[in-house]
């Protein structure tokens, strides 16, 4: 074999290593864990916020749905799975998350809640949450007070309000 054969040759096998290295990692992997179970409304919700940042289950990212049906122990063991494997984020509700903070400061863990998750102390507070720990509250019960004190400040005639 003439030395330029064999430099063809190894820049041929060069250039397809790259593409065999890519092919043998594994996908990062987004745990979706609830304490009670995962409905299909939120898989769905799942898939399209995912498909709008460029995302695709089986494709460039592996979703792992997990439910613990209320069993505590059974959500520890989940939650435990999942940080060993390692997941690249965990997505929770407001239950699971906190049993996910309490068992890595590592992986990043994205909640939702009906609560204050500041008086849960799964965040420090709403516009910096801090440490690992992010997501996405509904207060309603206590916006809705606010609401009609900033109404009656405004129409301080008003004596009756509806809402829905």
């Amino acid at each position: 074999m003439q030395r330029r054969d064999f430099i063809t040759l190894l820049g041929g096998a060069a250039s397809f290593w790259p593409l065999a290295a890519r092919a043998q990692q594994a996908l990062p992997v987004i745990g979706l864990i609830s304490s009670t179970s995962v409905s299909s409304e939120r898989q769905a919700a799942v898939h399209r916020g995912l498909k709008e940042a460029g995302f695709f289950d089986g494709q460039n990212v592996t979703v792992d749905y997990q439910a613990a049906q209320g069993q505590t122990a059974r959500m520890q063991a989940i939650l435990t799975s999942m940080i060993r494997r390692p997941v690249a984020l965990i997505v929770a509700n407001s239950i699971a998350a906190r049993a996910a903070k309490d068992l890595t400061a590592t992986i990043p863990i994205v909640f939702t809640t009906g609560s204050d998750p500041v008086t849960d102390g799964m965040v420090t507070s709403l516009n910096r949450p801090g440490g690992n720990v992010t997501g996405a509250t509904f207060l309603s019960g206590r916006l809705a007070a606010k609401r009609l004190d900033l109404l009656r400040q405004v129409v301080p005639h008003v004596t009756t309000v509806g809402a829905r």
